[in-house]
């Protein structure tokens, strides 16, 4: 039997998803939170095998909950289940430990194998996205050639990243710095590597750029 625990900051989406689960022998879902914070406190006080997590959340996020729910429990398994198919949220997802990668969309049968893969220990990415990933490890293919399709997050290191979408998300420095564990000296040091990474001057631009490339939902 395998256990799994549901964390999507969206009713409707989490009774879906467990009315699928529901369907299949072999599964058991033991939870479900809203937040990553609430699933990082779940996990804290509970083994389960499989956490299906989603990506943009209020709070800390998937990203973010992912690292922090394996540092605590490092036999569970993380499978990122979201709307986003772009990069880099599945470079940055694999970045934080994640097992597996599923797009919302997905039918129930891939959902199944996704989560059997990630529990027999190996890693699962929805296929178009594993051959969009494979793709980018040859030279040449235009990845970060100026134009309208290049997604300039993709040069953002793990941690910039994560505070760019906090940021593009609405979050203040120092809400940042409290739900991170870090000051809000470095979180702004980030910050500013960012906007100079990126070629931009402040929150509004980051905030654009993240809505323009998918980054964050609108």
């Amino acid at each position: 039997m395998i256990s799994l625990y549901l964390v999507d900051d969206h009713d409707l989406v989490r009774a879906g998803i467990r009315k699928i689960l529901e369907d299949f022998r072999g599964l058991k879902v033991l939870g479900e939170a809203t937040t990553g914070e609430e699933a990082v406190a779940w996990c804290r006080e509970h083994q389960v095998d499989v956490v299906l997590m989603d990506v943009s959340m209020p709070g800390i996020g998937g990203l973010e909950a992912t690292k922090r729910i394996l540092r605590y429990n490092p036999d569970s398994r993380v499978l990122m289940l979201t709307v986003h198919t772009d990069d880099p949220i599945p470079a940055q997802v694999l970045k934080a430990g994640a097992a597996g990668y599923l797009t919302k969309g997905a039918a129930p049968e891939e959902m199944l194998k996704a989560i059997q893969e990630v529990y027999a220990g190996r890693r699962y990415l929805e296929p178009d996205i594993a051959q969009r990933m494979a793709l980018e490890r040859f030279p040449g293919n235009g990845k970060h050639e100026v134009g309208d399709d290049c997604n300039p997050f993709g040069i953002l290191a793990e941690r910039e990243f994560q505070i760019s979408v906090m940021i593009a998300q609405g979050h203040k420095v120092s809400e940042i710095a409290d739900k991170l564990a870090i000051s809000p000296k470095t979180v702004n040091s980030y910050r500013y590597r960012v906007f100079k990474k990126l070629g931009i001057s402040g929150d509004v631009e980051l905030t654009r750029l993240a809505l323009r490339h998918s980054i964050v939902p609108r």
